[in-house]
């Protein structure tokens, strides 16, 4: 696995040195490193595949091969990001307690690590508490009103912070970070997306496959209904033995109507 470099992540550091936050910024971008490598320590033992780590103007995130990932492992996947920084806060707490002098060179790790996990705690997807959000909500009610749900959401922060402005003195960071809110909630995901699972990491783990019987009046959108990111699907005719694959059904969905039959 390796670690790159956002050109821009320079021109950000370059920008708070000539503020005097140097060390702060270093400070900052180690954190959301240690972050990410929680992400990617977690998915690697869990069988997953981490390519690289990159380091970006506003923070780093992990890239991972994760398709076909359950909602359990997912959940796991996204709590060891903010696990780290939890451990970072505990072991200075204790470094504090044993060591009191050492508070004067280690408060900035405090406070990075602190704000990093309390943020990426927020049920804001795509943070790591949306990420978990996502998959609970997920399985209590449809994916749809799970999406809407986590819009409105991102909505409320959003408007909370822009609140925070002002009340804040206008500290800028709060715009940036509604404004990211705001993107993450109005962006949209395709109507259907294939879940691939032809990955050499998802292979060597084995894929379940799942066939379902069904009549020849399936149409597309029902046939959506059989798909999980756990089991390949395979449909069968009843009527005359005929099967489609799930790389099949994408295919074809991709060219007809959500009405359409699927054997038609």
């Amino acid at each position: 696995m390796k670690i790159s470099v956002h050109p821009l992540f320079f021109a950000v550091i370059i920008f708070c040195a000539f503020f005097g936050g140097f060390f702060i910024s270093i400070i900052f971008a180690l954190t959301a490193l240690l972050h990410e490598c929680g992400h990617a320590f977690c998915a690697a033992k869990m069988g997953y595949r981490c390519t690289q780590i990159k380091l970006m103007p506003y923070g780093a995130a992990a890239v991972c091969d994760i398709e076909g990932i359950t909602a359990r492992d997912e959940i796991a996947l996204a709590l060891a990001g903010p696990a780290v920084n939890a451990a970072i806060c505990v072991a200075n707490a204790g470094l504090w307690w044993f060591f009191p002098q050492t508070y004067a060179y280690t408060d900035t790790v405090m406070a990075a690590s602190l704000a990093m996990l309390i943020v990426n705690l927020l049920p804001a997807y795509p943070l790591d508490g949306g990420r978990v959000a996502r998959c609970a909500l997920s399985r209590l009610f449809s994916q749809r009103v799970a999406d809407i749900t986590l819009k409105v959401v991102n909505g409320l922060l959003a408007a909370a912070l822009f609140a925070l402005f002002f009340v804040s003195g206008y500290n800028i960071t709060y715009i940036f970070f509604a404004l990211f809110l705001v993107c993450s909630a109005f962006e949209k995901s395709p109507p259907a997306a294939r879940i691939n699972f032809s990955s050499a990491s998802s292979l060597k783990r084995g894929v379940e496959v799942k066939c379902v019987l069904v009549d020849e009046d399936l149409t597309f959108r029902r046939a959506l209904r059989y798909l999980d990111d756990r089991r390949y699907l395979v449909i069968k005719c009843a009527a005359d033995g005929r099967e489609i694959t799930q790389d099949e059904l994408y295919e074809k969905m991709c060219q007809k109507n959500y009405n359409d039959r699927v054997f038609g």
